[in-house]
């Protein structure tokens, strides 16, 4: 026996067929050989002179450990060879002393000398393995030699060592606690360090040494955030739990106006609260409070707070699960509620993982589907269950779904459930059945529904799903009782054949409870149970003794007998309770001289109305650990655990994060320069306001790296927009003119004489702008001025960081607009470029005149293309003049934006043919739920285009097209007009299809912005609230937003919003409001959008859409046009 386990010991039983076998040699392995031999090979190889036979030795060795057998008796052997010179050999010795250090630690401490000299090694790798080994040795005598190698590694010139150090230091703390101010000494100067390698590690320290010295990381908050991307994935997940816990210790919460809103009286009230006019009074105070305190502070997010949400964005996209779940909770801890959304996508991607990590991930989601469940909305079915799935994997799904449920996709939800219930899976039947019930609580639309689907269940052959129902059905009937009482009839019948105790007490308590709904059923039941009390289990006892109480109660002439034989039987039950419970009744219900004042109560006790119970989730109160904590996926708070703290009241001091002195803006001043910024950073560099810090971020260049934020907490500035884009802008303006003057010298002669006219019959008009025109001519000069006189030191400083995300938001939209606008230009020949590009308001009027001739075949007094190409104020002017009276009627503003042109087809990859598309905004003849596409063709080529038409369309599921006709022939140097109709079925998705000719085919695509996806809807004022209060709740979005300067007026609201989507204004009796309706083309779904605005050009966009996901894009699309 002895020599067979031997042999497996050795040869390792458990491994698969084919593998090698490391550490075994023919002649010590084999059946004969003793235990006392083992290793002998090993022995005299690590004992030999040379050093490859040691270092074959200690590969085996290393090999062995890592296969979890025990090298333990190797000790001795092995660490002879610490002193050995041949580094590799040295390298796997101390792989194997870090492994065995604390058990062999009288041996260790013998070769302590040997680490004290490999700690200055020249090889970073000795250097750090050294420490490893020393800090492994548990021993509290050499804790000042473990304090010293600390200390000497901190400032090692390898971070690789330096990292090794920040891991020794919780190693020695916890040996040694009474080391802790000298270890915070070390763990402040490692927190200085600018490497990735150590940021990670010297943060896991802090947290393990002293969590609570958050003054530590102060001045290096920024470098975290901005290293952040690049430590590595372990490290990144310690970081950014540290900097959650960080930033809600020193930001204000950005929900803060939302929740008092919501605490001053649109909460729920108290279950139990009565209605009260005291308590209505009390509402109403607070509400007027929280909307006082709301008006009074208008909550403005700290920058370093929103450089902490832009730098852990990107890591959303990580490989590594930890990472994500990391950000997950930093977001919804922190973010704006408007910026959370982000993070369901990624959540949902990590469902694709093994089953533990969607576990864990589920857990999270379901805590956050409580508070925030219109993030996970649009990702409903990636909840849906799949039989493959593990048992606690469908519970917690089916936990998401529940918490998801609402008036719009319960009945999808409820036919999922009706499969789920013919599952084989017991646990996951009875799971599935509380659902239903906790989906007809909350949704009283469908509780009658959920309430017949349950009693159909009652006929079901499985006891359990019988007994789950009976329990469901039991809370539900609590509701509304009375109507009713054909199901508690139906649930008495059933106690004859349901064996599940839960379901027999549940009856029994159905029927005793509303008796009086049942008074020819109930004393029947209580005499079959009363024969068979003796077998019942105690909580069915119980419930029978409460059923005989009521009875007597109210129809004591036929239960009288039976209730006094039920207690007597109870009086000598082996459960005490029991006989407790029968002797409490006893003396309550039939009254003596002892007890004659308490009967008199006994109605009262028995027969109280008692409240419905509230199904609510297991969940609910989660969110009070941190996410993604094993506190919180136990929902008990676990050793080690750190609370999350409250936000505080006032936010405090940012400048304790200023750093005073810069390295990377030293290297860039001047030498002088240099000089003074060790004493003090220079005047000019100081921001004393949120003004001046944001026109400090003016001077950076365009292109900027920063990636914008959108939000409600945050809007485009206007004043940043005009001064930051101009200069480059007018760079772009030139350099595109010369092509685009180019492109355009065969136009005629004829043309430029209308020109000559036209500009003529504009002069006047120009007038009226040209104020406005020299205004921003001033701001450039400003932004030019600022620009020389910091044009030495281009590099961001800390306090560029530091001002708002608001402004790299414009920069980026600009850079992007200026990107759009120079594609166009090199595409367009006559069309000319956005207005972007900041030339004098007389050209582009000329520009604009030109193209009314160009674009419009066929013209309609409706569509008016002026102010896709014009100024806004320009176009207010103009239209002031042209439609007098009719400017707010829908008919003149709702087409007003269906100028925009589409590139198709570009002339050089047409060869020659190039073609443009447009949303027309007109009703399609053939087919009214397609949206019409109006297409230019125009053939620059020298010859001439034949049989242009349509093949090979590619189209999303349930996409329809109706083609353009046949254009047979294109003359060279031609145009013209083509109508088509596509059925986008309510979504943004693409519509791909080949462009053909005679000669050539052209893979084009057609994609509609979410604005183009409707059709104007006229109603009144009174049609358009009675709609809006019918899509409420999940169907609304709200987002507080700053208007645009430009944009304050009523007139310029209701221009920018009908040129983002084809919606219609709707007549309002406020001049504070401005109201918009429509319907999706294709589903008929109505579009209900409501500008509300304030006198500080503050403003509330309402959006009540039946489909989330248009409403969702729409309020992003509205939201960019007001702002910019």
């Amino acid at each position: 026996m002895s020599a067979s386990s031997a042999f497996n010991d050795e040869k390792g039983g458990s491994s698969s067929v084919g593998e090698p076998e490391y550490g075994h040699d023919p002649a010590s392995g084999g059946i004969f050989s003793s235990d006392y031999k083992r290793h002998d090979d090993l022995k005299e190889m690590l004992d030999s002179n040379k050093d490859s036979l040691k270092l074959e030795a200690m590969k085996r060795i290393v090999a062995m450990i890592a296969r979890g057998k025990n090298a333990s008796d190797l000790f001795p052997a092995v660490v002879k060879n610490v002193a050995c010179k041949n580094i590799e050999v040295k390298k796997l010795v101390y792989v194997y002393l870090v492994r065995y250090a604390e058990e062999q630690q009288d041996l260790a401490l013998l070769s302590i000398s040997t680490f004290q000299r490999g700690l200055k090694d020249p090889n970073q790798l000795i250097r750090a393995s050294a420490l490893r080994v020393l800090s492994s040795i548990r021993v509290t005598i050499i804790v000042p030699i473990m304090m010293l190698a600390i200390k000497e590694a901190a400032s090692d010139m390898s971070p690789y060592v330096r990292k090794t150090a920040a891991h020794a230091i919780p190693k020695l703390y916890s040996l040694d606690p009474e080391q802790k101010d000298q270890l915070i000494e070390v763990i402040e100067k490692l927190l200085a360090d600018k490497t990735t390698l150590v940021a990670g590690s010297v943060v896991m320290a802090f947290e393990e040494v002293c969590p609570e010295r958050i003054d530590l990381i102060h001045k290096n908050y920024r470098k975290l955030c901005n290293l952040l991307i690049d430590v590595e994935e372990w490290g990144q997940v310690v970081i950014i739990n540290m900097l959650t816990r960080y930033a809600r210790t020193q930001f204000l919460n950005p929900n803060i106006n939302e929740s008092l809103l919501e605490e001053g009286g649109s909460g729920d009230k108290a279950f139990y609260g009565s209605d009260g006019n005291d308590e209505d009074e009390e509402d109403k105070e607070k509400k007027a409070e929280a909307a006082a305190l709301a008006k009074r502070k208008p909550y403005v997010m700290d920058p370093d707070h929103r450089l902490l949400l832009r730098n852990t964005k990107p890591l959303l996209q990580s490989r590594n699960a930890a990472v994500v779940m990391a950000v997950a909770q930093l977001y919804f801890h922190l973010a704006p509620k408007a910026e959370v959304g982000v993070i369901a996508k990624a959540l949902v991607r990590l469902l694709r993982s093994h089953s533990e990590v969607q576990y864990v991930v589920l857990q999270n989601v379901a805590t956050m589907t409580i508070k925030r469940r219109g993030m996970f909305e649009p990702y409903l079915k990636s909840f849906y269950i799949r039989s493959t799935d593990p048992t606690q994997i469908k519970i917690l799904k089916l936990e998401v779904l529940t918490n998801l449920a609402n008036e719009t996709n319960i009945s999808t939800i409820l036919r999922e459930f009706q499969t789920y219930i013919k599952s084989v899976d017991k646990d996951f039947v009875a799971a599935t059945i509380q659902a239903i019930g906790r989906c007809a609580t909350n949704i009283g639309e469908v509780r009658d529904t959920c309430l017949n689907g349950l009693v159909q269940l009652l006929s079901n052959r499985d006891e359990l799903v019988v007994a789950e129902s009976v329990v469901v059905i039991k809370k539900l009937l609590q509701m509304q009782p009375e109507k009713h009482s054909d199901i508690i009839k139906h649930m008495a019948k059933l106690t004859d054949n349901i064996q599940v105790p839960m379901a027999r007490a549940s009856i029994l308590w159905l029927i005793g409870e509303y008796c009086e709904h049942v008074p020819k059923i109930a004393p029947d039941v209580l005499r079959k149970m009363a024969k068979s009390f003796t077998n019942e289990e105690d909580i069915v006892k119980l419930q029978i003794l409460n059923l005989a109480a009521k009875l007597y109660l109210t129809n004591s002439k036929q239960t009288k007998l039976l209730t006094q034989y039920v207690l007597n039987l109870a009086k000598y039950d082996q459960n005490y309770d029991i006989r407790d419970r029968a002797r409490f009744i006893r003396q309550l219900i039939v009254p003596t001289e002892k007890s004659a004042a308490l009967s008199k109560y006994a109605k009262k006790l028995f027969l109280a109305l008692k409240p419905a119970p509230v199904l609510e989730s297991p969940f609910k109160d989660r969110d009070h650990f941190q996410l993604g904590s094993l506190s919180h996926l136990l929902n008990a708070k676990a050793g080690g655990y750190q609370e999350l703290p409250d936000w505080p009241e006032a936010a405090p001091d940012p400048s304790v994060r200023n750093v005073e002195v810069k390295e990377s803006s030293c290297q860039v001043f001047s030498l002088l320069e240099r000089v003074t910024t060790l004493t003090s950073v220079p005047e000019w560099t100081k921001c004393s306001s949120r003004e001046k810090r944001k026109e400090k971020k003016v001077e950076k260049p365009f292109y900027s790296d920063s990636e914008g934020e959108s939000g409600p907490t945050e809007s485009a500035d206007s004043e940043s927009y005009s001064s930051s884009g101009s200069d480059s802008a007018s760079a772009s303006a030139e350099s595109g003119s010369g092509s685009q003057s180019e492109e355009s010298e065969d136009a005629s002669d004829s043309e430029d004489e209308e020109d000559k006219k036209k500009k003529k019959e504009f002069k006047k008009l120009a007038q009226g702008s040209e104020s406005e025109q020299s205004s921003e001519g001033d701001e450039r000069k400003r932004a030019r001025k600022s620009k020389q006189q910091k044009s030495q030191s281009e590099s961001e400083t800390d306090e560029d960081e530091e001002s708002d995300s608001e402004n790299s938001q414009s920069e980026s939209e600009d850079s992007e607009s200026e990107v759009d606008v120079k594609n166009k230009k090199a595409v367009q020949s006559k069309a000319p470029s956005k207005p972007v590009i900041r030339e004098t308001k007389k050209e582009k009027k000329e520009m604009s005149l030109l193209d009314l001739d160009d674009f419009e075949p066929a013209p309609s007094p409706q569509v008016t293309p002026v102010n896709s190409f014009l100024s806004s104020s320009l176009v207010t002017d103009l239209e002031g003049l042209s439609l007098s009276d009719s400017v707010l009627s829908p008919a003149a503003i709702s087409p007003s934006g269906t100028q925009k042109c589409y590139e198709l087809l570009h002339r050089i990859s047409g060869e020659g043919l190039s073609v443009e598309y447009r949303f027309s905004r007109q009703p399609f003849g053939p087919d009214a739920n397609m949206v019409a596409v109006q297409m230019h063709f125009a053939n620059s080529a020298a010859t001439d285009a034949k049989n242009l038409h349509m093949e090979d369309v590619k189209l999303q599921s349930g996409m329809r097209v109706m083609n353009f006709p046949e254009i047979e022939l294109l003359p060279a140097g031609e145009t013209t007009t083509a109508v088509m109709g596509i059925d986008f079925c309510d979504s943004t998705q693409a519509a791909n299809f080949q462009l053909c000719t005679h000669s050539r085919k052209f893979f084009v695509s057609i994609q509609p912005p979410v604005g183009e996806l409707m059709k104007p809807v006229f109603m009144t004022e009174n049609e358009f609230k009675k709609e809006q209060g019918q899509l409420m709740g999940m169907n609304e979005i709200t987002e507080k937003l700053t208007l645009d300067a430009k944009c304050r007026n009523e007139h310029a609201i209701v221009q920018r919003v009908s040129a983002t989507a084809n919606l219609s204004r709707v007549p309002c009796g406020s001049d504070k409001e401005c109201r918009f309706a429509g319907r999706t083309v294709s589903g008929g779904s109505l579009v209900l959008v409501t500008v509300a605005t304030e006198e500080d050009g503050s403003a509330r966009l309402t959006l009540n859409c039946e489909k989330m996901v248009i409403g969702t894009m729409l309020v992003k699309d509205v939201l960019l046009a007001l702002t910019q």
